[in-house]
């Protein structure tokens, strides 16, 4: 695994070439990178990392809560040119991993959910894709339809217009979240990227 993709590594030679005072450089605009790049490109910078999070919002508020009281971390463990896998353990539990895809126009988010067999749940692979293109600092994934078809599946109902948020700024912080418009509900975990903290076991 290497820590700067080759995504990140093109952005870096726009901003360079762009800076670039001395030779033809100084005469040519660099070319537009799309926020969807860009975003990923953050991503990326924290590659074999792991961050310690926290609940900042969950409304509204369940008396079965599965994260109250534990351990939140967020490890991003695998980085390709247009994939990143984000597992995400609530103490014990290693069954979610988030996959962030970059697609033709934008970027697509999907929940990885699995036993501590390994063996696939039967809601899992979930999410949605960008419909704008969003910036560099926040990206929103609207439920897609296979998902909706799931949800409906399993008698997930009041699941059917959800709408998942990535935002990350470099270094500062990472956030999940998730919102369902129309409705109260809005979920929000915030993972400080200024503190490192020790590599968790591999999701399941």
């Amino acid at each position: 695994m290497t820590r700067v993709t080759a995504l990140s590594a093109a952005l870096l030679g726009l901003a360079l070439a762009a800076g670039d005072g001395g030779g033809h450089g100084a005469h040519q605009a660099a070319p537009d990178v799309l926020p969807a790049d860009r975003f990923m490109a953050r991503l990326a910078e924290h590659c074999g990392q792991a961050y310690a999070g926290r609940v900042s919002v969950n409304r509204p508020p369940a008396d079965d809560d599965p994260f109250a009281g534990k351990d939140l971390v967020m490890h991003v463990r695998d980085c390709s040119d247009d994939e990143i896998r984000i597992p995400f353990h609530v103490g014990e539990d290693r069954s979610r991993t988030w996959i962030i895809s970059r697609t033709y126009d934008g970027i697509r988010l999907k929940h990885d959910h699995r036993h501590e067999d390994g063996s696939e749940d039967p809601v899992t692979m979930y999410g949605g894709e960008t419909e704008t293109q969003g910036t560099e600092s926040r990206q929103e994934f609207p439920i897609d339809k296979p998902s909706v078809r799931l949800f409906e599946a399993h008698g997930l109902t009041a699941s059917l217009n959800n709408v998942w948020a990535l935002e990350i700024e470099p270094n500062e912080r990472f956030v999940y979240e998730l919102a369902r418009p129309g409705t109260e509900r809005l979920f929000r975990v915030e993972f400080d990227l200024s503190r490192p903290v020790p590599e968790p076991p591999p999701a399941w």
